[in-house]
Formats: C-alpha cells, sequence, structure tokens
C-alpha cells in the first residue's frame, strides 16, 4: 500500500470508530451514572494507551523531564477528568443527536480561545464561520425553534458546549509538549485517575459493575479513548510522508463522522433523527468546513 493509501484506511478507521461513541456513550450511560462511566473507562484506556505503547516498542517515552511531566499532571486534570465528566453529564441530559454535534464545534470554540491564549486575530470569514456553526447550534437545541428559544435541557447544551471549551483548552495547552502524544495521553490518564477517583468517591459510589456496563465502559475505554488517538496520529504520520497527500486531505475525513453518528444512534439508539439535527449539523460542518479553508489561507 502507498502512503496515500494507508492514510485514507487508518483515518477511515478511526472515523468509523468515532462515529460509534455517542451511541456508545448513551448505551453505557444506562447502566453507569457519568462519574461512573468516566472511571471505569479511564482504568481501561490506561491498559488500552499501555498496550499500544508497548506494541510500537515505545515504552521508553514514558521516561520524560520533570517539566513535561508536570505539564502532564495538569493537562490530566482537564483530560480526562473535567472534560469527560462534563461530556458524560450533558449525554445524560441530551439526546444523543444533540449532544454529539455540539461537542462537535470545539474546533470552532479552539479558534475563539487562540484569540486571547494565542494572541491570534480572526478574519471576517473566520468570524463568519463561527456564526454559521453556532447557529447550527441553536437549531439542533430548539428543534428547529429558534424564535421560541425552547431548549430540550439548558443545561445539557450548556455542559455541552462546555466540554468544548474545555477540550480546546487541552489541546491549546498539549500544543507545548514535546514528548510522544500517546505516551502524554497515558500520563494524562494516569494522573487524571486519582481525580476521577475521588469525584466519584465524593458525588457518586464506585459501580456494581454488570457485564452490560463493563462492556459498555470498556469500548469507550478502548476505542474513544486510546484505539482512536493512535489511529488518528498513524494516519496523519503517513498523510504528511512522501506521496501521502498531505495532511488536509485526511483531515476532511472528520466531517464524516457526525453524520455516520446519526446512523448508528437512530438504529442502535433508537432516536427519531429530527430535520433540525441535519440542520443544524449540516450549519456546524459547514462552519467548520470554512474556518478550516480560512486557516489554511491564513
Amino acid at each position: 500500500m502507498t502512503n496515500r493509501s494507508k492514510a485514507l484506511t487508518y483515518g477511515l478507521c478511526t472515523v468509523l470508530i468515532w462515529s460509534t461513541v455517542a451511541t456508545a456513550f448513551k448505551i453505557a450511560l444506562k447502566h453507569l451514572d457519568p462519574l461512573q462511566l468516566l472511571l471505569c473507562a479511564n482504568v481501561v484506556s490506561i491498559g488500552a494507551l499501555f498496550a499500544i505503547l508497548a506494541a510500537q516498542g515505545k515504552l521508553r517515552t514514558l521516561r520524560m523531564p520533570n517539566r513535561e511531566i508536570l505539564r502532564a499532571a495538569i493537562l490530566g486534570v482537564l483530560n480526562p477528568f473535567l472534560y469527560y465528566a462534563v461530556l458524560f453529564k450533558a449525554y445524560a441530559l441530551l439526546p444523543a443527536q444533540e449532544a454529539q454535534p455540539i461537542n462537535f464545534t470545539w474546533a470552532i470554540t479552539l479558534s475563539l480561545l487562540s484569540v486571547p491564549l494565542l494572541g491570534q486575530r480572526l478574519s471576517l470569514r473566520e468570524f463568519i464561520a463561527i456564526l454559521v456553526s453556532y447557529l447550527g447550534v441553536l437549531t439542533i437545541s430548539t428543534h428547529g425553534e429558534l424564535t421560541g428559544l425552547h431548549f430540550s435541557s439548558m443545561s445539557g447544551v450548556a455542559l455541552a458546549l462546555a466540554s468544548t471549551i474545555i477540550w480546546a483548552l487541552y489541546w491549546i495547552y498539549n500544543t507545548r509538549s514535546k514528548g510522544d502524544p500517546v505516551a502524554g495521553l497515558l500520563l494524562n490518564f494516569l494522573f487524571g485517575l486519582p481525580c476521577v477517583l475521588a469525584a466519584t468517591l465524593i458525588f457518586s459510589e464506585l459501580p456494581s459493575l454488570t457485564w452490560r456496563a463493563a462492556l459498555g465502559a470498556s469500548y469507550v475505554g478502548i476505542f474513544e479513548m486510546g484505539v482512536s488517538f493512535a489511529l488518528w496520529l498513524t494516519a496523519l504520520k503517513y498523510a504528511a510522508g512522501p506521496d501521502g497527500g498531505g495532511t488536509a486531505r485526511v483531515a476532511n475525513l472528520i466531517f464524516l463522522a457526525p453524520f455516520l453518528s446519526l446512523v448508528f444512534i437512530h438504529f442502535i439508539v433508537g432516536e427519531e433523527i429530527r430535520l433540525s439535527t441535519i440542520a443544524g449539523l449540516a450549519f456546524i460542518i459547514a462552519g467548520n468546513a470554512l474556518m478550516q479553508t480560512a486557516s489554511r489561507k491564513r
């Protein structure tokens, strides 16, 4: 296989996994509360990421300078602890067809936060992209009744939007890390685990795992928090290599994920997909695409 074929294969595998996670969240949350799900998935993800590093022969990359280890510990509070605690709660309050597209606006949030945190400026095209994306959020969360502003769960929408802020902050500060990205993610999850455990003991309780709960949490931990990250990095590596076609070609595959996700949500979770969800998602995708072309032009 050529580098371009490898990049496309790994990229499509990643997109397929991302398309299933919203469904996996809703199924797992039927058997576990958000903190219990996070605790179980966190433990599983640590094993998955360790296995990936071992398979790649990169366990030595866990030996980092103290400064990098401290950075990983601080970032572990953002991801997995705060990010997934907020995201899972949003999924518990909202239908999956609403929570998933709203969470997809994290790239727009990243651009907004880059202004105060990185000193970047927004072009007119980027500003329009932001407005288009958040029009999509409003369309989805109000079920298309834009003037009425009646939300199925205002708290759920607020949490879904808050998760995009946490995720964007994580990636902004993570760009300064100089270590192996998979090793860094493993350290994030290791340092985040005590926070997750403490929050579970204080605000919930240790779960009594049924096989359904264990299976759901394991799927989230292995695929959402572990394998997909490694596959995406591999896709980008091949895309950036000789005859890889460039990373932009692979990055565009991400736009397939939310639409495929609606298919799984409908047939597995059983949600009737609203026209307002499809319309709102189209606005969000359009905003993301416009932001991407504006950033590339810059």
